[in-house]
């Protein structure tokens, strides 16, 4: 799990190296996608919850034509979702980048990147979701292994279309996502060869109307409200945006790969998350309780471990760290005081993680979406916005830190109260 999430944060990171190297106004302009491109991929892995979590029910009970049905479907319902969206994006790029504080001369630059993304994202869906049905078998090996390959050729096209080396243009910004497309492509062709071929979990067939709702809806039962709270994480990130675009596009930048470096460092607790989810749901339906108890006490010793590392590596390395991007300074600075502060809470992150895979897994999501609600919408903007009128930058990401330990706080104490007696 660990190493399928690095190749996907890996697309951010090298992207923001090699732009970095056009100056801090790309670095700007790609900060400002950075919420957009996380709604699409946040609704993609919320309904890939639901297919992780209605496909290994479905395993468990033996009807692998059920399994064909559902993971093809599934498939489908993924397509005309991020189509309806990117058709959105495409059509109002520039209001809603406008509405996210990004001037007149950073419109051109985040143009030229996300037309090409939007038109693109499908590439990406499929193989996302594809593996999410792929790791419902308890496979997480082969999902990894393609978003690796994704990755490693998304590195390697960078700056041959960012620079135009050899016989390539030099496209800049666009050269990015034209790489990304590329790398995507890739990832499609290989899920769908593993799903079609090797697993045998696809269907060939045009779809009944009937049998394609009865597909959507079990995956649609705890697919939307995650993909609804996942959706509350990139919009809150364009909040904190637009709050921090008030001190300059330097501090927009330094924020921005500040944020893509934070990603880097939370990976373990995101695979730890995410490992839970089948991990849970398979103890539940076997009625396991006391080892559902055992795996949260030991996901939040992890978490509590995991966070004080990445605390002490972040906080101590983090001029260093941003300076790996950009040279410029203010850009640097203003990362470096994200980098000192936020990672204080890594410990809370994994912890809300863990609490939301487990009443994911055990049939609760709309629990997992209240934590979620409360975390960013009652803490972090009310908190970001006063942490700015006091403190300005700083306050903003001190107040991300507290919404973070606050809201795990909740979560921890919540599903104690709900694992209490049960199975007893």
């Amino acid at each position: 799990m660990a190493a399928g999430i690095v190749a996907i944060m890996f697309f951010n990171v090298v992207d923001t190296f090699w732009v970095g190297r056009l100056g801090p106004e790309a670095l700007a302009a790609i900060a400002f996608t950075f919420p957009i491109t996380f709604i699409l991929k946040s609704v993609t892995i919320g309904l890939g919850i639901g297919i992780t979590a209605t496909i290994s029910r479905v395993l468990g009970s033996g009807d692998g034509g059920r399994v064909r049905s559902l993971t093809t479907d599934s498939l489908l319902l993924g397509l005309l979702v991020v189509a309806g969206i990117s058709v959105a994006g495409l059509t109002g790029m520039n209001p809603i980048f406008r509405l996210l504080g990004a001037g007149p001369d950073l419109l051109p630059l985040i143009r030229s990147y996300m037309v090409p993304w939007f038109a693109g994202i499908g590439l990406l869906v499929v193989p996302m979701m594809g593996n999410s049905a792929i790791r419902a078998t308890g496979d997480t090996k082969t999902p990894a292994l393609i978003m690796i390959l994704a990755g490693f050729i998304n590195a390697v096209f960078d700056p041959f279309l960012i620079f135009g080396l050899g016989p390539f243009p030099a496209m800049g910004l666009q050269g990015a996502a034209v790489a990304s497309i590329c790398s995507w492509a890739v990832a499609l062709a290989a899920s769908t060869w593993i799903l079609g071929w090797r697993l045998k979990m696809l269907r060939p067939r045009i779809p009944h109307p009937r049998q394609v709702l009865e597909s959507w809806k079990p995956v649609l039962a705890i697919g939307v409200p995650a993909a609804g709270t996942n959706l509350l994480a990139p919009l809150t990130i364009g909040y904190v945006t637009r709050l921090v675009a008030e001190y300059g596009p330097e501090a927009v930048a330094g924020f921005g790969v500040a944020a893509r470096i934070q990603s880097m460092a939370l990976v373990g607790l995101m695979a730890m998350g995410a490992a839970m989810t089948p991990f849970i749901g398979q103890n539940y339906g076997a009625g396991s309780w006391e080892r559902i108890r055992e795996a949260a006490r030991a996901g939040a010793q992890f978490s509590l471990a995991w966070g004080a590392g990445s605390l002490l590596v972040l906080a101590s390395l983090a001029s260093v760290l941003m300076g790996i991007f950009t040279e410029d300074a203010t850009v640097i600075a203003r990362g470096a005081l994200f980098l000192r502060i936020v990672p204080a809470s890594h410990w809370a992150v994994g912890v809300g993680l863990l609490v939301g895979s487990a009443f994911n897994a055990l049939g609760k999501p709309l629990n997992a979406a209240g934590l979620v609600v409360v975390r960013l919408l009652v803490l972090a903007v009310p908190l970001a916005w006063l942490g700015s009128q006091l403190l300005g930058v700083a306050g903003i990401f001190g107040a991300l830190a507290a919404a973070n330990i606050l809201g795990a706080g909740a979560a921890w104490v919540w599903l104690q109260r709900f694992l209490a007696g049960r199975g007893a």
